[in-house]
C-alpha cells in the first residue's frame, strides 16, 4: 500500500468567565458584547502577547448550551432562539499581530429598526490561522512506505458571546438542589441546578458562604461569569468549594448566591441555602 499522509485538524472552542479572555498569546476585551439601550456600536481589543506574529480569523457562529454547561454548534436556532449575526457588522474580519501588539476590532448593530423584543445571540469566532509551511521544506520520511500517517495541526480558538437585547429587561431565575459533594473523599464540591424563564439570558458571579452554628460566616465558593442562555430552562453546575481547611461541613448552612456583576451594587438573581447535618 503506498504511503498516504492525512492532515487534520483539531478545533478548540473555549469560554472564558474572566473580564479578559484569553487562548494561547491572544487576550481580547471585554469578555462579551452587549447591544442594548441606544448603543449601535462597540469596540473590542486585541492583544498578542506572545513571540511571535500570529493570524486570527475572525467570524460570528452559532451555539447552543447543553444543561450541563457544555456547548454545542449549530445552524438552526431551536425554539425561543433568536440569532444576533444578521443583525451584526464587524470589521476588519483578519487580524495579524506581532509580538506584544493591539488592534481594534468594531462591531456595529444594523437593521435594528426590524427587530423585535427579546434577546438575540450569537458568538464571535476567533480562529488562529496555521503559518503555511516554506516553500521547499522536506516532507517527514515514513520507514514503512506502506503505513498510514496521520498529522494533527492543531487550531486554537476562541469565543466571545455577541448579544443584542431588545425592549425590557425578562428573566427570572432560581436555584434548586443544591447537593454537597466530596471528590475521592478529599475535594468537597457543591452541586446546584438554575432554573431559567423569560426572554433573556442570565450572567453573572456565584459566591457560597458556610456559616457556622456560632454564626462565623466564611467564604468557601467562588465562581465568575456564569451564564445560563436562553432558551435553556435548566443548567447544571458544580463549584469546587475551598477555604475549607478547619471548617466543619457537616454542621452549619451553605449560603448560595447569584448575582449580575457590578461596580456599584450587584443585581441578585438567586439565593438557596444547604442546611449541613
Amino acid at each position: 500500500m503506498p504511503f498516504l499522509a492525512i492532515t487534520g485538524l483539531i478545533l478548540f472552542q473555549v469560554f472564558f468567565p474572566f473580564n479578559t479572555r484569553a487562548q494561547g498569546n491572544l487576550l481580547i476585551t471585554p469578555r462579551r458584547v452587549v447591544f442594548e439601550g441606544n448603543r449601535r456600536s462597540m469596540d473590542l481589543n486585541l492583544a498578542n502577547i506572545g513571540n511571535d506574529t500570529a493570524t486570527y480569523a475572525i467570524s460570528l457562529i452559532q451555539i447552543k448550551m447543553t444543561e450541563e454547561g457544555g456547548f454545542e454548534s449549530i445552524t438552526e436556532p431551536e425554539v425561543g432562539q433568536r440569532f444576533a449575526s444578521p443583525y451584526l457588522r464587524y470589521f476588519p474580519r483578519t487580524v495579524t499581530l506581532g509580538p506584544n501588539e493591539t488592534q481594534t476590532v468594531k462591531l456595529q448593530l444594523v437593521r435594528s429598526s426590524t427587530l423585535e423584543p427579546g434577546e438575540y445571540r450569537s458568538h464571535l469566532y476567533f480562529r488562529a490561522v496555521p503559518k503555511e509551511k516554506p516553500l521547499g521544506e522536506e516532507e517527514e520520511i515514513v520507514a514503512d512506505p506502506s503505513s498510514i500517517a496521520v498529522k494533527l495541526t492543531p487550531i486554537f480558538g476562541i469565543t466571545i458571546p455577541a448579544i443584542i437585547r431588545v425592549g425590557q429587561p425578562s428573566v427570572n431565575v432560581t436555584i434548586s438542589e443544591p447537593e454537597l459533594r466530596f471528590e475521592n473523599d478529599t475535594t468537597p464540591r457543591l452541586g446546584i441546578v438554575f432554573h431559567r424563564s423569560g426572554d433573556y439570558s442570565a450572567y453573572g458571579d456565584i459566591t457560597v458562604n458556610h456559616v457556622s452554628p456560632q454564626g462565623t460566616v466564611t467564604k468557601v465558593g467562588i465562581a465568575n461569569g456564569v451564564a445560563v442562555y436562553t432558551p435553556n430552562a435548566t443548567r447544571r453546575f458544580e463549584i469546587p468549594l475551598i477555604n475549607t481547611r478547619g471548617i466543619d461541613l457537616s454542621a452549619g448552612r451553605l449560603e448560595i448566591t447569584f448575582s449580575a456583576p457590578s461596580d456599584v451594587k450587584p443585581e441578585m438573581f438567586a439565593e438557596a441555602v444547604l442546611i449541613l447535618n
